[in-house]
């Protein structure tokens, strides 16, 4: 791996980084990611040492630390005691927090949600039909089933839920997919209940648990359409659900 970044041709000095931001944290943040892109770091390779970064950014040690730290929250960096900074990739899990803050704070609506959760997940099941492994087939079927004889206990059948959606995100093998499929976990977590006993005639429910076995089987016979179809279906009936109780 390698660690150069680019220098003055006659000195062989760091060339100064210039960034525009509103702090010099925030300038430093972005200094560092250029110095990344630039110096063509990859996940795992160890970040300049403080010094480096602070001579090239022209800023103090203390700010090259927390500025870390910020792109640590981001998921771009790891830090671990002991040990200089390394380049990291987010996941799913910076992602989400994010998605449960806007959420939250009502920028984006429960439903505005869904339509972009739709979207990425019937590519996802087209994809996944196409490029999912045995094993990935076979945990498909096994969730699918264990959903269903979960019936009696709420938080079972969630979970297997949550593991489905994980799956068939992993067997799309396309890892912007997986990132973004998977950070709606924790807003599938909090809304399952809600539409769970929104369905209250038993047909509703049995309709709910076979959408996930259809998914399930179509992607195991690596059938495009039918998984296509299946995945839709699953969210047009979800929307409808959502809505009649009210959650907008």
């Amino acid at each position: 791996m390698k660690h150069q970044t680019l220098g003055d041709s006659e000195t062989g000095a760091p060339a100064p980084v210039k960034v525009a931001g509103e702090s010099m944290v925030g300038r430093t943040v972005a200094a560092i990611m250029e110095i990344i892109r630039s110096g063509d770091l990859r996940p795992g390779d160890t970040l300049p040492a403080e010094n480096n970064l602070a001579a090239r950014v022209g800023v103090s040690r203390i700010v090259v630390r927390e500025a870390n730290r910020s792109l640590a929250a981001l998921g771009i960096v790891e830090i671990a005691n002991g040990r200089a900074p390394r380049v990291s990739v987010p996941d799913e899990n910076v992602v989400g927090m994010l998605l449960e803050h806007v959420v939250h704070t009502r920028h984006v609506t429960i439903q505005q949600v869904l339509d972009v959760r739709r979207a990425m997940e019937v590519r996802a099941a087209a994809l996944a039909a196409l490029r999912r492994t045995d094993e990935e087939a076979r945990l498909l079927m096994e969730h699918a089933a264990a959903m269903r004889a979960g019936y009696d206990d709420l938080n079972v059948m969630r979970e297997h839920d949550v593991a489905i959606h994980g799956i068939v995100a992993e067997a799309a093998q396309n890892p912007l997919l997986t990132i973004m499929i998977k950070a709606f976990a924790p807003l599938l977590r909090e809304m399952w209940p809600v539409g769970w006993k929104s369905r209250a005639e038993e047909g509703e429910r049995d309709s709910m648990l076979r959408c996930h076995e259809a998914i399930a089987e179509a992607i195991f016979q690596q059938d495009v359409a039918a998984a296509r179809h299946a995945m839709s279906a699953h969210f047009d009936d979800t929307m409808r659900v959502l809505m009649n109780a009210g959650v907008t």
